[in-house]
């Protein structure tokens, strides 16, 4: 076999890793529909009163909201935990109620910024490059920071964002939700089966042992298939993403969120999006104006995940996971329209990241007590103290 049989189709112009590639990708991403779908299974088989006790706390919209942060942090993906989310809504007897939900899933939001953060750290050695990076990345925080601050009472007292995406899910789905009478519902089932053998071996079938053993190997299986699927995906399509956003420096604001949001889409994970700016603006080869609506874009991008998830539930309360994860969509969206769209408002977070990025560059232990105290001390004593 010659080397460019072994690079290359002659009649596609298509190398056989890009193939691979694309198999491995949709492999993860059907492991991952399957770990969702598990997630929903196992908390139908954990009974309704110990799910009552188990979700009574985000009752409570600020828990709700640091339980979303925490989680996140602790996962490094907000794709994960709000792809979860979408699980527990769907899920027979709906675990999750979708008023607990929108707060965790806008903490969600916030939680996925500490990646970028903790990439700003690596900067620490070199004063200026690392007030231009730790302005860049907590740019992003800021932002989540004030459209949680703008939205979440708004939602609670209008429910603008809940009965909106209601509307939309009502709209895609019909009213008795998604129903999968196709091969995909079955496939799903077919995956699962090493998860549910290995839970009735270990458990009584039937009962709530049983479902804890289903939901957490259905957790392990949606992080450990999401990751893989960023990674994959990101090797391939790494450079381009840099090229991308070296090409989109100095046009304007919508083009810096389109391509931000195209970018994060392809590569399933805004984290990828936004730390690859830190590293750009560190070197002085963005500034943070250019890197703002990129970061934006990248908000909005990684709401696909979300949308993705939902191909796994089916039954009755579907809808209902159609419904939260167009939230997290119109949360990122609207926040950008409200926020950025407004020129007083907008310049909030660039202040704020700016301030803060000229503190930090004189004093770097407050640079990790921030990361330390805002992304994982708080969230933590809250659902400590709940």
């Amino acid at each position: 076999m010659s080397p460019a049989d072994s690079t290359e189709s002659p009649q596609t112009g298509v190398s056989r890793s890009t193939w691979m590639t694309g198999l491995l990708a949709v492999i993860l991403l059907l492991l991952f529909l399957a770990g969702v779908r598990g997630l929903g299974n196992g908390f139908k088989l954990f009974g309704s009163e110990l799910l009552d006790g188990f979700f009574a706390a985000t009752a409570n919209p600020l828990v709700a909201l640091m339980v979303g942060i925490l989680a996140t942090t602790l996962v490094q993906s907000s794709s994960v935990s709000t792809s979860m989310i979408v699980g527990l809504v769907a899920a027979p007897d709906n675990p999750l109620p979708i008023a607990n939900a929108v707060p965790m899933v806008m903490g969600a939001n916030i939680g996925t910024t500490v990646t970028n953060t903790l990439v700003a750290l690596v900067h620490m050695a070199r004063r200026d490059e690392f007030k231009r990076a730790f302005a860049v990345a907590t740019c992003h925080d800021f932002f989540n920071y004030l459209a949680v601050l703008v939205m979440l009472p708004l939602e609670l007292a209008t429910g603008f964002l809940s009965k909106t995406a209601a509307a939309i899910a009502s709209n895609v789905s019909g009213s008795g939700g998604l129903e999968y009478g196709n091969p995909l519902k079955s496939l799903l089932n077919i995956i699962l089966i090493p998860i549910d053998s290995i839970a009735g071996a270990m458990t009584t079938a039937g009962s709530p042992a049983q479902g804890g053993v289903v939901a957490v190997l259905s957790v392990m299986l949606i992080i450990f298939s999401l990751l893989s699927l960023v990674r994959t995906l990101r090797s391939a399509l790494q450079q381009q993403v840099a090229t991308k956003i070296e090409k989109v420096v100095g046009r304007s604001a919508l083009v810096g969120i389109a391509i931000g949001a195209a970018v994060t889409m392809m590569v399933q994970s805004s984290s990828i999006t936004t730390s690859l700016l830190v590293p750009l603006a560190g070197a002085g080869l963005l500034t943070l104006r250019q890197a703002f609506p990129i970061t934006l874009g990248a908000n909005i991008g990684t709401t696909l995940t979300a949308l993705l998830a939902t191909l796994a539930v089916t039954g009755p309360n579907a809808q209902l996971g159609v419904t939260i994860a167009l939230v997290h969509t119109l949360f990122n969206v609207t926040g950008t329209v409200v926020i950025y769209g407004v020129a007083p408002i907008r310049g909030i977070p660039i202040w704020a990241a700016e301030r803060l990025a000229d503190v930090a560059s004189k004093s770097r232990y407050l640079a990790i007590t921030y990361v330390v105290v805002l992304f994982y001390g708080i969230p933590a004593l809250f659902a400590w103290l709940n």
